[in-house]
């Protein structure tokens, strides 16, 4: 199943996508607000009895939400997770263990958002990652029953900026409205190996990071163990899962993003993350 997170005249909603651009609108079916909500009940395969239904509405009739729009969730990033990424980030040696940071709520937009360059950093960057939704909540889980705790997989764009990032981690990734994660979400049934994906994104049309998400050092399961050993994990957690070669800030001269480019990130089996840039805009001091 492919679950979107959308508002539509007001009130924000989710549902099915079906066929090429529909949606069955289950805030209209079932007593559960969102999906978040979906997932700590344990209803989330129950969905499937809808799947057959007229839809509702079409893709281009609602805006997109971030794939869980729960405020309550925790979004965990991974650092460093391809080796090709390690080597083109200069003296970086591939670390022994994931190297995790968060997400404020407040950078998790959805697709279609514009991202916001900042205006204090011209050093504004893609990374174009496979996230992980975690279904089942857990602590100490091994890895061999890791991907049991998986609710479904979609796509995250850790958008970065990068002279703040040279002096902290935190900061450089928690800009405003810089972390697209849709489009929607991918039930895991439907991705039976989540290390055989290809990844690949463009700005502008060009591609600029193509990859097999088997490239990573540490896969779903282990990440699931490293992380589970220091925070339980929680139906609507988010693991994103670390970003393959040909950021911008490796190669020369650096193609920042700028406002007027557009991202795309796309994962086969998923789908297609689409996002323009465009400059922060004044907010009141």
């Amino acid at each position: 199943m492919r679950i979107a997170s959308f508002a539509r005249d007001g009130r924000a909603c989710f549902g099915l996508v079906t066929g090429a651009d529909g949606i069955i609108d289950l805030g209209r079916r079932v007593p559960h607000a969102d999906i978040s909500a979906v997932l700590r009940a344990g209803a989330l395969t129950a969905l499937a009895r809808f799947a057959g239904e007229a839809p509702d509405h079409r893709l281009g009739e609602v805006t997109l939400l971030p794939a869980v729009p729960d405020p309550r969730r925790k979004v965990l990033c991974v650092g460093l997770n391809y080796r090709a990424h390690v080597a083109e980030s200069a003296g970086r040696e591939v670390p022994e263990n994931p190297r995790i940071f968060a997400r404020l709520n407040d950078t998790v937009i959805g697709h279609g958002a514009p991202m916001w360059r900042p205006r204090n950093s011209a050093q504004f960057d893609y990374e174009g990652e496979l996230a992980v939704v975690i279904g089942r909540p857990g602590r100490h889980i091994p890895a061999a029953r890791a991907l049991d705790h998986v609710a479904a997989y979609t796509i995250f764009n850790d958008g970065s900026v990068r002279d703040f990032q040279k002096h902290s981690v935190t900061a450089g990734k928690n800009f405003p409205c810089t972390g697209p994660l849709g489009p929607w979400l991918v039930t895991a049934d439907e991705i039976r190996d989540p290390g055989a994906l290809t990844l690949t994104t463009r700005v502008n049309g060009e591609q600029r990071q193509h990859t097999s998400t088997g490239d990573m050092i540490l896969g779903v399961r282990a990440l699931i163990e490293y992380i589970s050993a220091f925070t339980p994990l929680a139906p609507g957690d988010v693991i994103a899962t670390g970003t393959p070669e040909g950021v911008a800030h490796a190669r020369k001269p650096p193609p920042w993003l700028v406002p007027g480019d557009v991202v795309e990130i796309e994962i086969s089996g998923i789908g297609t993350l689409r996002n323009p840039v465009i400059a922060e805009p004044d907010l009141p001091a």
